[in-house]
């Protein structure tokens, strides 16, 4: 499958929802795992701003690529951030996107001196 690299260097990224699981059969509940590596795969909502135009993606990241507090509006880093076109047929009906995957997806938000109380 193609992959195309997207170039993040002038982007603001800003965590839209924090990871959750990616779940490869809703029936069943089973999480998706990457072929290589055998890590669970999470779902990253990242809101993307570059250009003057701003989006919502749903970026694919293993488990171990998560670091850092990622939640709502914690901006982030995309590390090897790929584009790659789908298409399938289900019944008849034809449906096409872009799904987006990562290497990792990091927090940048500064550390206080202090640490939350639990």
């Amino acid at each position: 499958m193609r992959q195309i690299p997207v170039d993040t260097s002038g982007a603001t990224v800003m965590v839209a929802k924090a990871p959750q699981p990616k779940v490869r059969d809703r029936r069943t509940g089973e999480i998706a795992t990457d072929t290589e590596s055998g890590a669970r795969l999470m779902t990253v909502d990242v809101m993307f701003a570059a250009n003057d135009d701003v989006e919502i993606l749903s970026v694919t990241v293993p488990e171990p690529g998560i670091s850092g507090e990622l939640t709502m509006g914690t901006p982030a880093a995309l590390t090897g951030l790929v584009a790659r076109p789908w298409e399938s047929e289900f019944n008849g009906q034809k449906r096409h996107g872009i799904a987006f995957r990562a290497v990792a997806v990091t927090s940048l938000a500064t550390t206080g001196a202090g640490s939350r109380a639990a």
